[in-house]
């Protein structure tokens, strides 16, 4: 097989986790959204904690931010763009996330980077890192911006 062909073979393999990864988090499937991470993931999210460590911690939190929305859940990535080799792979993308509380659609966008590792067959995130810029003189975060 060609470099080229590796290469392109590889990135339509992490696209289809990041597209198994977004499926189940809009359909709000916690169970379907860890099968996507290693065990040993480590996750920056956007709020509560500065750090999760491992799927159990992880998978703590996905269920409680899946509890704070009624519908589906809101993700919607712009432009994610892929970088593999045979071995590792980052995804990343400016992603709009959200649901609907209390009767309102609530979103904003994020910057969303996950790093991924294959073992065997499979291809895992490793790695997860949701952020939203702030402003430094407020020490507001700045859920308004738009792409």
């Amino acid at each position: 097989m060609s470099s080229e062909t590796l290469k392109a073979t590889t990135e339509l393999e992490v696209h289809e986790v990041f597209n198994q990864w977004l499926k189940a988090a809009r359909a709000k499937n916690v169970e379907a959204i860890l099968a996507c991470y290693a065990d040993e993931v480590i996750a920056y999210d956007a709020i509560l904690k500065l750090q999760f460590k491992g799927l159990d911690a992880y998978g703590q939190h996905w269920r409680f931010c899946m509890e704070l929305c009624a519908g589906d859940g809101i993700f919607e990535p712009a432009e994610p763009t892929i970088h593999a080799d045979t071995a590792v792979a980052f995804v990343h993308c400016l992603i709009r996330c959200g649901g609907e509380q209390d009767g309102v659609v609530k979103t904003s966008w994020m910057r969303g980077t996950q790093g991924y590792v294959k073992r065997g067959d499979t291809w895992k995130i490793v790695h997860e890192h949701f952020s939203a810029p702030f402003d430094m003189e407020s020490g507001s975060a700045l859920f308004d911006l738009q792409p």
